[in-house]
């Protein structure tokens, strides 16, 4: 039976206090934010390449905690480290060469991660594998990425759910669409950072679709509400009522093809997340009445 599942881009946000925290600093923030809600993005493993031999991975007693802080049937979505996602090095200044990163899509480098999350392996929702928008220096074609990614995705277990995010709006095609279907990947429908709207690239390429998609809220002004906000998100600053009215009616026709669906809602899309998901529930529950 198909499932629908929302929740927040991260977790520890003191100005929730009242819509997910009862106390402004809780003792155990993710026991408390599982209470309400059955889903909830990991971000902060992505950030973890930092020179050619200084990589981060998550610590054991880190991921053990998290496992004990959810139910049985709470699911985490986790962002695959940016040090098997970049080709590259981030560069201070682009006038800067160039500089490989040798472990990009190291299915010996993703071994080690998943050994490091072990403890979630129950609790795992879609791993999301998040690329950055590869230009001609990066990537010399969408063939030569997708023969990368096939070959990776062969030497990793298939066990799990796998979900792929590309930042090129040219690879959106049925070549890719299709590559995704065939391997029993899901899609990252991701609205915001100048990628198309999540609603058209749906309504072309939705019949390609695996049995599980990845929808991630994220407004296209990151710093400029950051500064609206101020730090503190506990209202709505930004409300997208007709794109959320839209949004609610493709995770219907996903529903009703008996796909499961992931929701992960940002404080950048309107400003709060928590406010930002009973807004959308709101539009689900109006779509449920027609």
């Amino acid at each position: 039976m198909a499932r629908l599942r929302i929740g927040t881009c991260s977790w520890k946000y003191d100005s929730w206090q009242g819509m997910v925290y009862r106390e402004a600093k809780p003792s155990n923030y993710l026991a408390e934010y599982s209470d309400l809600y059955p889903t909830v993005e990991i971000d902060q493993w992505f950030w973890s390449l930092f020179g050619v031999d200084k990589i981060a991975l998550p610590s054991r007693k880190t991921v053990q905690e998290y496992r004990n802080s959810v139910p049985e049937d709470f699911r985490f979505t986790v962002k695959i480290p940016n040090s098997i996602t970049l080709t590259h090095l981030y560069r201070k200044e682009k006038t800067e060469p160039l500089v490989e990163n040798p472990h990009f899509l190291s299915s010996r480098l993703f071994e080690q991660f998943f050994d490091s999350i072990s403890p979630l392996k129950d609790r795992l929702g879609p791993l999301m594998f998040q690329f950055e928008y590869l230009n001609r220096q990066k990537m010399t074609s969408q063939q030569v990425f997708q023969e990368r990614l096939g070959a990776f995705m062969n030497q990793i277990d298939s066990h799990y759910q796998y979900a792929v995010e590309i930042r090129n709006p040219n690879y959106l095609n049925e070549s890719y669409f299709s590559f995704l279907k065939t391997r029993h990947l899901g899609h990252v429908f991701l609205q915001g950072y100048y990628v198309p709207s999540i609603i058209p690239v749906f309504r072309e390429f939705g019949k390609w679709l695996s049995d599980f998609t990845v929808i991630r809220l994220h407004g296209p002004d990151r710093s400029g509400i950051e500064e609206r906000s101020g730090g503190k998100w506990d209202k709505i600053l930004e409300p997208r009522d007709d794109e959320l009215k839209q949004i609610s009616q493709v995770v219907r026709e996903l529903l009703d093809r008996k796909m499961d669906v992931y929701v992960n809602m940002n404080n950048h899309y309107e400003g709060s997340a928590p406010l930002s998901i009973k807004r959308l529930e709101k539009f689900l529950s109006a779509q449920e009445t027609h």
